[in-house]
């Protein structure tokens, strides 16, 4: 051991002043701030019960079974599901009281695998979740049979205050002062943009899909009907087209217009459009939003002139078949 060096005396001082802070401030386990006293047991979680002067009952954590009880060396078979951690220890301290004078009974959460997350919405599967162990927001969407065809660009938590702020720009207390909210964008998380957006679930979580908006493409299109909005809060003229699969052949492209609502919902403002312009690049795509009519009327002209080379095609067609089965 010689070849070792000999700390100075103000070392050791420093060394041991840093061992007591270590000891004085570590965080007592099971009960951090990562699990409220009122979290709710449940099947399959870890707990660890600790009974001064009876170390063969704190000596491994147990865990609650499939049907809700905990089995315990000397106090036996407890049921654990639906309790929080402060009503256990009352229900364990009591059973002890025939073996002990006054037990001293700790009860911390080593592991949580039993968390009830309500999923709403537009998703496959709406309704509570029964989360095993640390989930992401999309996990827990997935559980619930992922996103349907009509979810919005959005997703809205509510999480219980005692579980601390939700981790997402924006995030708040609600009126009434009981829950944090907040939203993230599905685009955000699907595409990869901000990971970290993608935030573990917490117990009790109330998530919410609203459904999403919606615009819609009438008259002379391919496809004419109402389209979603979807992971995007908007779609631009050409965009809405491109769904439509564009034009049809008898469209007047350049009167096109979008039919917006306004202040009084039996009213709409109309927008003039010049499509060809916005593809010469001449005029900038406009951006649609939610409930938006894009409009292309129909072209009398063009009508008119394809109705006489049908009606032409159609005659010439009798003629030919009525001549060809005529016998020479």
């Amino acid at each position: 051991m010689n070849h070792l060096r000999r700390m100075p005396w103000q070392e050791w001082v420093v060394l041991a002043a840093a061992l007591l802070m270590l000891l004085f401030f570590a965080p007592l386990p099971g009960r951090g701030q990562e699990t409220p006293a009122s979290y709710i047991l449940g099947p399959g979680d870890l707990v660890q019960v600790s009974v001064l002067d009876m170390e063969e009952i704190g000596k491994y954590p147990s865990r609650i079974d499939i049907r809700g009880n905990l089995n315990l060396p000397v106090v036996g078979r407890v049921e654990a599901a639906g309790l929080n951690l402060d009503q256990l220890e009352a229900k364990i301290t009591e059973r002890l009281t025939r073996h002990l004078r006054a037990p001293d009974v700790t009860v911390s959460i080593t592991e949580m695998q039993s968390q009830p997350v309500s999923v709403l919405g537009s998703v496959g599967k709406p309704g509570v979740q029964q989360v095993q162990g640390r989930m992401s927001l999309m996990e827990v969407i997935s559980l619930a049979g992922g996103l349907r065809t009509d979810a919005g660009y959005s997703i809205r938590i509510a999480r219980l205050r005692e579980w601390g702020a939700i981790p997402l720009e924006g995030a708040r207390e609600d009126e009434t002062g009981r829950y944090y909210v907040a939203e993230v964008g599905v685009s955000e998380i699907l595409e990869g943009n901000a990971p970290a957006k993608n935030i573990p679930v917490k117990p009790h979580d109330v998530i919410t899909v609203p459904k999403g908006q919606m615009v819609y493409v009438m008259g002379a299109v391919k496809k004419s009907g109402g389209f979603v909005l979807g992971e995007r809060q908007n779609i631009t003229v050409l965009e809405a087209l491109s769904l439509s699969e564009g034009f049809d052949r008898f469209a007047k492209e350049g009167e096109t217009r979008i039919m917006r609502k306004t202040s009084d919902p039996s009213s709409r403002v109309e927008i003039a459009v010049n499509v060809k312009r916005i593809l010469e690049g001449k005029d900038r795509d406009i951006a649609l939003e939610a409930d938006d009519i894009l409009y292309v009327p129909l072209s009398g002209a063009k009508r008119a002139t394809a109705r006489s080379l049908e009606a032409a095609i159609s005659v010439g067609s009798g003629i030919a078949i009525w001549r060809g089965g005529r016998p020479y």
